[in-house]
């Protein structure tokens, strides 16, 4: 069953102060993160054809000369209704955006920061046997009730199975995180063995 043992005390001494700690007075880096996130998971999926892939159009609709009227040589002008489109989207676009590896850490090491002085980092240990409602009593016993993050070291098959089909509930390991699940959590719950990874990864030592 799903159970927690950790104490105000240990949760204080257990964050680091180098991810969770910074005091953070600039907003524009964790904005390019989340921003690069949103546009490196969109698809270009939208398409448009422009006058010479529109069906029809071959015969010229009327006399050059003498009609008053303005000359075209085809109904699928783009200025015409069924006309193609004018330098509209065709299925090739890249909208990736690219941020460097220092740069994605250091935002992830602000949003934590910011989660922490929110009051929404929970250091707990979700045990369950693969069975749904373990996860439901432990959520319920922590009150948490609204978007959770559950941070783990390794996803196990009893915990994707007991957490996929709980709405509102994201399950992470600790080195796929990002900018845009924290910002959008409304509780972040980390395992205590999440805890070393997650420093060693997100703060690197200089040379």
């Amino acid at each position: 069953m799903a159970t927690t043992t950790t104490t105000a005390a240990d949760k204080a001494s257990a964050l680091p102060k180098e991810v969770f700690g910074l005091e953070v007075t600039n907003h524009e880096l964790l904005k390019l993160a989340y921003d690069s996130y949103l546009a490196n998971s969109r698809t270009a999926s939208a398409t448009t054809k422009t006058r010479g892939l529109v069906r029809g159009g071959g015969k010229k609709p009327w006399k050059q000369k003498g009609t008053g009227r303005a000359r075209f040589g085809s109904s699928r002008n783009p200025i015409w209704r069924g006309g193609g489109i004018v330098f509209g989207p065709l299925g090739n676009e890249n909208y990736t955006k690219k941020i460097s590896t220092t740069a994605k850490r250091q935002a992830i090491r602000q949003a934590l920061s910011l989660a922490n002085q929110a009051k929404k980092v929970h250091v707990l240990d979700v045990k369950t046997t693969g069975k749904t409602a373990e996860v439901v009593a432990f959520l319920e016993k922590n009150k948490l009730n609204r978007k959770v993050l559950i941070v783990v070291e390794e996803k196990t098959p009893e915990l994707l199975r007991a957490t996929n089909n709980i709405q509102n509930v994201l399950l992470a390991s600790t080195k796929y995180l990002n900018v845009y699940h924290i910002l959008n959590a409304d509780a972040i719950v980390l395992s205590k063995s999440s805890l070393p990874t997650l420093k060693s990864w997100l703060v690197k030592e200089e040379a």
